[in-house]
């Protein structure tokens, strides 16, 4: 087993969080981790049609590694970290599905416009969960189908973010792993009177790749399907 060691060991708790989040959903979800320079991703692939989470953290030192494992073994690896040591045991590799072949790249993202601000964002998602819910409700009982159910999540879910051409099954994803929760930051002021904002969400594009970057994740969809991986969306 590969060892790593994380530069700042509260790190451990969000990792965990994460991956608690995605066994929840997948009691045998698998992530990939990619460690390259003092960067280590973690990503994953919760259920809401095609869309890739991301959590890193920073390494104490520099590393390279690219594992699919288990994201209950991770889990119970993050859980033995310490404040003493920070290490972190990689399992064993396990055999990945598609998606895990097929990552956002690491690179060549750039900002793009058209994203609201992080309070209006979390409002579409409460929004769109809220109407979810009411319109199953409203359906009989011998109406709630799976294939009824899978039809009105997709007529919800792939409607675009405002004008940004992100799908809210995005948004959806971001909210129910903890990402779009606020984060507060310092911002310089006149006369050296910081004060306290809400660190803002960005949306970047590289190629056919879209993501949500927020200051707790990331998450990643495509914008031309890819054959087999799972991931294709169609946005626009």
């Amino acid at each position: 087993m590969t060892a790593l060691y994380l530069a700042d060991v509260r790190e451990a708790a969000d990792i965990a969080a994460f991956l608690t989040r995605l066994l929840r959903w997948d009691k045998a979800a698998v992530v990939r981790i990619q460690a390259a320079g003092d960067v280590l991703a973690v990503f994953g692939n919760p259920p809401f049609g095609g869309v890739l989470a991301i959590r890193t953290a920073e390494l104490a030192a520099p590393g390279e590694l690219d594992a699919t494992v288990s994201a209950g073994q991770l889990l119970d690896s993050v859980d033995s970290v310490t404040e003493v040591a920070g290490m972190l045991t990689v399992p064993a590799s396990v055999t990945g599905p598609a998606w895990a072949g097929l990552l956002p790249p690491r690179g060549g993202w750039k900002q793009v416009e058209g994203l609201p601000s992080a309070r209006d964002v979390r409002a579409v998602a409460t929004a769109a969960v809220a109407e979810f819910r009411t319109r199953t409700e409203r359906l009989p009982a011998e109406g709630r189908t799976r294939a009824a159910l899978d039809a009105l999540a997709d007529t919800i879910w792939s409607r675009q973010l405002g004008s940004s051409g992100l799908p809210l099954r995005a948004v959806h994803a971001a909210h129910a792993l903890g990402f779009l929760r606020p984060a507060r930051i310092l911002v310089p002021a006149p006369r050296g009177q910081a004060r306290i904002a809400e660190e803002p969400l960005a949306l970047l594009a590289s190629g056919p790749w879209l993501r949500l970057r927020t200051p707790h994740g990331s998450v990643a969809v495509r914008r031309v399907s890819a054959p087999g991986s799972g991931l294709g969306l169609t946005v626009g």
